[in-house]
């Protein structure tokens, strides 16, 4: 059904041309195919993978003592979360007293997601945290007087340990349990590749579904000295696109305004990077040669098209901002770093030119530099 070109937002042209990155791995399927539906091409790098608790014997102790102090509060923060530990349970012969002790809990939920695992486990939950983020779910906790109280905590791939200590200094006794745990790529290659795309300029966006994978990209990158042209990509010329306001974090302490859907849902992330890349990135412009459309790395020329190289893009896109006014060829050198001087100019501008459906569209203008025919 979510193929059908009739369905409303859903073109099977509406992204011709672009290049998304999607580095998450736990349903990246859903968003590679909801990208490649509407004509993208999709880089799947998966930053971070999750993966069950390598100590079952700890996991399986935690809920032995979650059980024994049979808690007032439990904070489901993730339904992955709450589905692993409940297989968990039933796999140690802990399922039953887990529900029944849980059934006489306050059960507080970070989002829909965790609510309906809740509910798929037999429970009910008493209410959602208002921003579904750990700290908004801690203040639900904290609307109240916690003193005294016992609060068991589902992790979500690490341990916040800022929000447990607001619990235990509102008095609270704390008991937590890990499920599953986050762990980088066992091939590091592809990561790699996805820096060295997006400081090309390779890539029209980057999805990110978890802080962590933005921490784990940043990691990389900096890992082979170029953190600085990464950030440099995603605040200039690549769009960063995050699920919700905490996988945003990362990117906006380091200076980047990503896309954030009012709603944080997969879905909403997939209509907005659309929207973005159709109504924001999307250039047109009437020449002699008739209307150019720019479209990623799609050009549009006179009724034929042409995937453009990632230099040969750049130049363009610098040109076409112009809207026919001279550019100098120092202004071409630093658009691109490999270009060092005039002749590496005229060199790149010619390659531009053999790879244009019109050649003429790129005119000289002697001794000043080049421009767009208009």
């Amino acid at each position: 059904m979510g193929s059908d070109p009739t369905l409303p937002g859903v073109r099977p042209d509406q992204l011709d041309g672009f290049r998304i990155a999607v580095t998450s791995d736990r349903r990246s399927e859903d968003l590679i195919a909801a990208f490649e539906r509407r004509g993208a091409e999709v880089i799947h790098a998966p930053a971070i993978r999750i993966a069950a608790t390598d100590d079952e014997a700890r996991l399986t102790e935690d809920t032995r003592l979650i059980i024994a102090a049979r808690p007032d509060v439990l904070l489901a923060t993730t339904s992955y979360g709450i589905r692993r530990w409940f297989e968990a349970a039933d796999a140690a012969g802990l399922g039953h007293d887990l529900t029944t002790t849980l059934e006489h809990s306050r059960i507080l939920v970070r989002g829909p997601k965790a609510r309906g695992a809740v509910r798929a486990a037999g429970l009910d939950d008493s209410g959602m945290s208002d921003e579904e983020t750990t700290r908004s779910l801690v203040d639900y906790v904290l609307r109240d007087d916690a003193a005294g109280t016992t609060v068991a905590v589902q992790l979500h791939g690490y341990t916040d340990e800022p929000q447990l200590d607001r619990l235990r200094a509102a008095g609270a006794s704390v008991l937590t349990v890990a499920p599953y745990r986050w762990l980088l790529p066992e091939d590091s290659g592809r990561v790699l590749k996805l820096v060295d795309l997006i400081c090309a300029g390779g890539v029209d966006a980057v999805t990110f579904t978890s802080a962590p994978a933005v921490e784990a990209l940043f990691g990389a990158a900096d890992g082979i000295g170029r953190l600085d042209d990464l950030l440099d990509a995603l605040s200039e010329t690549v769009v960063a696109a995050a699920v919700g306001p905490v996988t945003a974090g990362p990117l906006r302490a380091a200076g980047i305004e990503p896309l954030v859907p009012d709603r944080f849902r997969m879905g909403a992330l997939i209509r907005q990077v659309c929207d973005h890349l159709e109504h924001k990135r999307v250039f047109r412009l009437d020449t002699r040669h008739g209307p150019v459309e720019l479209r990623g790395r799609l050009l549009r020329l006179g009724g034929a098209e042409t995937v453009l190289a990632p230099g040969s893009l750049t130049l363009l896109r610098a040109l076409l901002d112009r809207r026919g006014s001279v550019i100098s060829r120092a202004e071409l050198t630093m658009a691109l770093p490999d270009i060092t001087d005039d002749h590496a100019v005229d060199v790149a501008i010619s390659r531009l030119r053999q790879a244009l459906p019109v050649p003429g569209l790129v005119a000289t203008v002697i001794k000043r530099g080049y421009r767009i025919d208009v």
